[in-house]
């Protein structure tokens, strides 16, 4: 299949209407039931990507209409003065909403952390009753990323039902809730992972290929078949000049080079687009594609978990 015929998933429309819908919600949420959900996330230290994350979150909380609180934490916060934080917030009736943003000082343990969020505000979806409760097919709160792979298959009416999913990954985060999502819309899931025995032999096999181990142009030609639909779950950095013109088509190259001679690298997935766009069917670009997802899933899980606690 040549590159021309390939179809490029964007994720910036499914964003774009998942955030309307959420907007919506809230406006209903206000004037039917009286109250307006909110979204509490919690920053421990300076880590620059964390501030990022956050200002998009609270940024993004207040263009839909959510309440949103930002509880900023110095670095040298103990586990126990973190732990009295999210423990008030749990108790709060007006948060609806709890996010803690990864990664935590090196003094705090994030497992107890996330472990102590009530699960009914758990908006990342990582608390293990929630996991518990994604794996058994009950309602629960999921992970944003996974949920936007979910939503950006059907927005483009990309068939799940029947295929052969093939996940290469066995993150909590991504991963596994991933292949839980992939079953519960009734694929025919296989999970790979860097044990994997002839990683090709089996990735090849995919309808839908979905790319989330961490590793730079990871999956090649050899790892996709003819026609299959690849999600690039992955964000890395590159920098390196050649490795850049591995990676990248005549149609890109230019523009990737210029971002690594500005910026010093240029984000790419885990999945190789040049070799990718020459034998998929669908593809996910990086940046532009499921990563745009995560922060409308995760307004949309806060509404959720607003509606769920108040049995609406």
């Amino acid at each position: 299949m040549s590159e021309n015929q390939v179809k490029i998933l964007s994720g910036a429309p499914i964003a774009e209407a998942i955030k309307k819908e959420v907007a919506a919600e809230v406006k209903s949420l206000s004037e039917n039931h009286g109250f307006c959900p909110c979204l509490a996330v919690v920053r421990v230290g300076e880590d620059p990507a964390s501030a990022v994350y956050v200002g998009n979150k609270v940024k993004t909380s207040q263009e839909l209409g959510l309440i949103s609180e930002h509880h900023h934490l110095s670095a040298e916060t103990t586990q126990d003065e973190l732990l009295k934080v999210v423990n008030d917030l749990n108790e709060r009736d007006d948060v609806d909403g709890i996010l803690v943003q990864l990664p935590l000082p090196k003094q705090i343990d994030d497992k107890v952390i996330l472990e102590a969020i009530n699960p009914e505000k758990d908006v990342d979806g990582f608390h293990p009753i929630n996991v518990g409760r994604l794996a058994s097919g009950q309602k629960s709160l999921v992970p944003c990323t996974p949920a936007g792979v979910i939503e950006i298959l059907k927005r483009y009416e990309i068939e799940i039902k029947g295929k052969h999913a093939v996940i290469v990954g066995r993150s909590n985060i991504v991963g596994k809730p991933m292949a839980q999502l992939l079953l519960q819309n009734d694929a025919t899931v296989t999970i790979c992972h860097s044990r994997t025995t002839n990683l090709p032999a089996v990735t090849s096999q995919a309808d839908i290929l979905v790319a989330a181990i961490g590793r730079a142009g990871f999956i090649r030609g050899e790892h996709i078949g003819n026609g299959a639909v690849v999600v690039d779950v992955g964000i890395n950095n590159v920098s390196d000049v050649d490795f850049a013109h591995e990676l990248f088509g005549e149609d890109e190259l230019e523009k990737r080079l210029a971002v690594i001679e500005k910026r010093g690298s240029t984000l790419v997935g885990d999945v190789n687009p040049k070799e990718a766009k020459a034998k998929a069917s669908a593809f996910t670009p990086v940046p532009g594609g499921v990563g745009l997802l995560t922060i409308a899933m995760l307004m949309k899980n806060t509404v959720d978990a607003a509606k769920m606690r108040r049995k609406i």
